[in-house]
């Protein structure tokens, strides 16, 4: 059987790669998206399917007012003793000269949950991840921040032993690797093979120049001696690589020999809009190479070279072909008394003051919240953009009583880049851009005048940079909004800033009032166009 990648398309960077028997598991950063951490499940490493999403409390992820691509970066998923370990890091503030992030550690006998209450770790730097060695003592790699001008930034790799006991780091802190001559060191992960310590880190900043590069060392603490070949993978200076920025990533030993997960992106054609390098509409992905060991104990991929593949061989498995991937077409008929797994919010969980599926059996009725610019409080709830070609359907009963009221479909990147169709009072249609922090309303003069008939449908329809809105009163007549929006503004590399996440498309309302008027939504469909 052979693998294709990316194996989970459409916003999944930062992969962390977890076998438990005949278990395979994927955690992924999920950033200022609620729940937090992305777990996927695979038996063959080629079909995947995402089962739970572990963050699910406030006191275990408390993300009101984080920055755009803040919150959860970089998970670290082990298990040990009977129990599944959880690193991950808050980022509470990201761009200047200091960051802000918080380390925490969940944990849970199962995969689903419940998981623990958070243990709090360090706050020195981001990437955290937790080594299990064989003596039965864990310890703790992170990515060092360095805030102080002129200096290293990314300042290397630090360790501390983790005394599971007494919940908390113990010992010593020491700096065991301070990188290589690609710099931007971060990503650490620690492994054990052939009796010596391998560090695996992500190198050359999380863009273009992206790269994995590793180190061993005959001792955990060092000195670390760094593999002649690094990096060992990278898409940059390889034009004729298809899966771009291929860096930060985690390994994983099969009975069939070692995988090495990585996130990657496949942006749509450079010179949209100017785009240079192309436009990462998808966000990060995470992708899989097989690799083997020389005769001298370094790693390599498969077939020799550095550029990730797009197909490799899966593990043989028995049974393995039988699998299914779970498919990406996606329905919610609001039947149920939860919302399916594929949803997500911005910076809180679906509580009774934004979301109801009781009030109005078969609905989803939406309580007005703050506008789609907001960093606090949103009635929004959305799934990624998984395909460069898709339509999304949504069918709206709204009854808006003055102009501070507003529902629809939305099309979003983050609080600073999103297309947003929007009925309000009138009945009126309109759109709402921002870009890049700027608003623009391209229908403003000419909003459209609806018809008082109740329920109304809407579409979003991309089609690799753009982006039509329509709408329609009986589902099939659809009308054409008449304006093609732009939608290489939901990429990485739109800014302003840092931008680590992925487009999504979903439903929300505002009552800028405060008055929460509600919106009732029948149906959501997303359907990708191959």
């Amino acid at each position: 059987m052979i693998i294709t990648n990316p194996i989970l398309p459409g916003f999944n960077p930062d992969p962390s790669i977890l076998r438990k028997g005949s278990d395979y598991y994927i955690a992924t950063s999920t950033f200022e998206w609620f729940p937090g951490v992305q777990i996927h499940h695979s038996r063959d490493l080629a079909n995947w399917e995402l089962v739970t999403r572990p963050l699910t409390n406030m006191k275990q992820l408390e993300m009101k007012g984080n920055p755009d691509s803040g919150g959860i970066w970089a998970p670290c998923l082990t298990f040990a003793d009977d129990l599944f370990w959880l690193i991950y890091t808050d980022v509470k503030h990201l761009n200047g000269s200091f960051k802000v992030t918080h380390n925490y550690l969940v944990t849970a006998s199962d995969i689903r949950g419940p998981w623990s209450d958070p243990i709090y770790l360090n706050s020195s730097g981001f990437d955290p991840s937790l080594f299990h060695d064989d003596d039965g003592r864990k310890w703790l790699v992170n990515q060092d921040w360095d805030w102080r001008p002129g200096r290293n930034h990314f300042a290397g790799i630090l360790l501390q032993e983790f005394d599971s006991d007494a919940g908390c780091l113990v010992g010593p802190i020491r700096r065991i690797f301070t990188g290589t001559e690609k710099g931007k060191t971060e990503g650490p992960h620690i492994y054990k093979h052939d009796g010596r310590y391998y560090l695996l880190t992500a190198e050359g900043g999380t863009g273009h120049e992206h790269c994995v590069t590793m180190a061993r060392s005959s001792s955990l603490y060092g000195p670390y001696e760094t593999d002649p070949e690094n990096p060992i993978l990278t898409s940059w200076e390889y034009p004729e690589a298809e899966l771009k920025k291929a860096g930060h990533a985690d390994l994983v030993e099969t009975d069939d020999g070692w995988y090495m997960v990585h996130l990657c992106s496949r942006p749509i054609a450079k010179g949209v809009r100017g785009g240079s390098e192309g436009w990462s509409i998808l966000g990060r992905e995470t992708s899989i190479q097989k690799m083997t060991w020389t005769d001298e104990g370094w790693l390599r991929l498969m077939g020799g070279g550095r550029i990730p593949k797009t197909s490799v061989p899966a593990p043989r498995i028995p049974g393995a072909d039988d699998a299914a991937t779970e498919p990406r077409d996606f329905l919610e008929e609001f039947n149920e008394s939860t919302l399916s797994v594929h949803w997500q919010t911005l910076r809180r969980p679906v509580a009774d003051d934004i979301a109801s599926l009781s009030a109005r059996p078969g609905f989803l009725r939406l309580y007005g919240q703050d506008p789609p610019v907001s960093r606090f409080n949103q009635a929004l709830i959305a799934r990624r953009q998984q395909a460069r070609t898709f339509t999304a359907e949504t069918i709206l009963d709204f009854q808006p009583e003055d102009d501070k009221q507003m529902a629809g479909l939305i099309c979003i990147y983050s609080t600073v880049n999103l297309h947003y169709l929007y009925v309000t009072c009138g009945p009126s249609l309109g759109i709402l851009t921002v870009a890049g922090g700027e608003e623009s309303f391209p229908l403003a003069g000419s909003e459209i005048e609806l018809p008082e008939t109740g329920a109304l449908h809407l579409r979003a329809a991309v089609d690799h940079a753009e982006l039509r809105f329509y709408w329609s009163v009986d589902g099939v007549d659809w009308r054409d909004v008449g304006i093609v929006l732009d939608q290489t503004i939901l990429s990485d590399e739109m800014g302003p800033g840092w931008g680590f996440t992925g487009a999504f498309v979903g439903i929300c309302c505002q009552d800028l009032s405060g008055m929460g008027r509600h919106a009732d939504f029948e149906r959501f469909s997303y359907r990708e166009i191959r």
